[in-house]
């Protein structure tokens, strides 16, 4: 046996799974693999993962190479998951009270199973809504409640930079961000700009986050006193980039070039 990572995404997280070592597997092969949502098609983005600290014996395994009948099978399935994702608009309107923003809908390969993600400001109850699903599908179902995030990832779009969002782009785990970060790189703290189109804070404050630290021991801090042409005066700001420093007294307030301050 020899350990393979999969992605059942375009840029999406990498999974392990234990592969058979006849199995002629490289990077960019698609393969049909047995998951805990049931038989998936997933593509190898590592066919040789050390696996001195993994443990194979836990791992689902690689079923075999895709054929032409699993990727007819996955075309099929995209315009089912397009109807049931329909369905299940219509259904959960017969439920009041559930608060929840339907994201995906999923069937595994072999049809046996069909995964809907949904997003909601709280944990649902969706007992009934589970019966319901289950009679209209007559297939296993199951409802997985995903952060904003993950719906941002998932849906795409463009970032207030214009590009497409990093995240449905390459970032395949999310970090922690803190509006710590912003704040240490003297960004505006105004929500509009410094959050995603997930309504959360933006995924690239942590990009320049370390370099703006770093340099940042290379100046004065806010509130410090310096000297400056011979007066005693606050710092108050900073404009790293342009290597200035913003500093103000009774009777001033301008930026000066960090050369030409005292502390």
């Amino acid at each position: 046996m020899k350990i393979v990572a999969v992605a059942f995404k375009e840029n999406g997280k990498q999974y392990y799974f234990k592969a058979k070592k006849e199995l002629k597997l490289k990077e960019g092969t698609r393969v049909v693999v047995d998951t805990v949502h049931g038989i998936e098609l997933a593509t190898i983005v590592d066919e040789n993962i050390d696996n001195k600290n993994l443990v194979i014996n836990d791992m689902m395994p690689v079923v075999r190479v895709a054929t032409k009948k699993d990727f007819d099978a996955y075309e099929n399935n995209k315009v089912l998951a397009q109807k049931g994702f329909i369905e299940f608009n219509d259904i959960l309107r017969k439920f009041d009270g559930l608060d929840m923003t339907l994201v995906s809908c999923e069937y595994s390969l072999d049809q046996t199973k069909i995964l809907f993600m949904y997003v909601s400001d709280d944990r649902v109850d969706f007992r009934e809504l589970l019966k319901a699903l289950a009679s209209h599908f007559k297939k296993r179902i199951e409802l997985k409640q995903i952060g904003a995030r993950d719906k941002a990832k998932m849906i795409g779009g463009l970032g207030p930079c214009g590009m497409e969002t990093c995240c449905s782009r390459f970032i395949k785990d999310f970090d922690n961000i803190s509006i710590n970060m912003a704040k240490n790189q003297m960004l505006s703290l105004n929500p509009s700009n410094i959050s995603g189109l997930c309504g959360r804070l933006l995924c690239c404050l942590k990009y320049e986050n370390e370099a703006y630290t770093q340099a940042k021991k290379n100046y004065p801090k806010i509130n410090s006193k310096i000297k400056y042409d011979g007066r005693e005066c606050k710092v108050v700001g900073l404009n790293i980039l342009m290597d200035q420093v913003k500093i103000e007294d009774e009777r001033m307030i301008k930026l000066v070039s960090k050369e030409d301050i005292k502390w």
